[in-house]
């Protein structure tokens, strides 16, 4: 059976910036500047990761590609000259198929915590019980201000539909705190502290 990653497409430009970019065009033509605006303001900069000189190099790979076009320049006395980008046919269907694709396939990823799991055997399990306790109260202060800040927002009148990658975030958070917590309490496990000592004790 073939994996997931075997049958992702390669994109053209494959950037997760360009598919927040084309996605911010279906809405109407924009240059970067405000294509950058709508992304702090909606915090998306929270999940993708860009700076505005990536952003312009994305905006023009996407536009080499053919997935925006050119349609105006912006003449402002008080600012720079600006170039409008709009979205074109062929943008469209690769923003919906990209988009498409990243929802229904599982891809599997490799996060820095799964590769020190992967190593905790070595630590000694008092350390590793200090690391996982702070671990956990990083991350339900994470989670209370995410909470918080997405009950704010709906208090403001943002419709829950573009809050959900912020309820993903909490739910994925308290999904890590409910597992470390565990991790914590099978750390303490008298027989477990027992089988390092013997294991690993003389070498630490």
């Amino acid at each position: 059976m073939d994996s997931v990653a075997s049958v992702e497409k390669r994109r053209k430009v494959g950037n997760p910036l360009a598919l927040a970019v084309l996605a911010w065009l279906m809405l109407g033509p924009m240059h970067p500047y405000e294509l950058a605006r709508r992304l702090e303001e909606s915090e998306q900069d929270r999940n993708i990761k860009y700076n505005r000189g990536s952003l312009y190099m994305v905006v023009k790979q996407l536009a080499k590609a053919g997935f925006i076009a050119e349609q105006a320049t912006v003449r402002d006395t008080q600012r720079p000259e600006r170039t409008v980008y709009a979205l074109t046919p062929e943008g469209r269907a690769e923003m919906r198929d990209w988009l498409s694709e990243l929802v229904a396939r599982p891809r599997h990823e490799y996060p820095h915590f799964g590769v020190a799991l992967s190593l905790l055997a070595v630590l000694p399990p008092d350390e590793t019980v200090r690391l996982l306790t702070a671990r956990n109260a990083a991350l339900t202060a994470e989670i209370a201000e995410i909470r918080g800040r997405a009950d704010a927002a709906i208090a403001q009148g943002v419709e829950w539909v573009f809050l959900v990658e912020e309820r993903y975030r909490a739910a994925l958070l308290e999904a890590e705190s409910g597992f470390v917590a565990e991790l914590i309490e099978a750390m303490r496990d008298p027989d477990h502290v027992r089988k390092w000592h013997e294991q690993f004790g003389s070498r630490s």
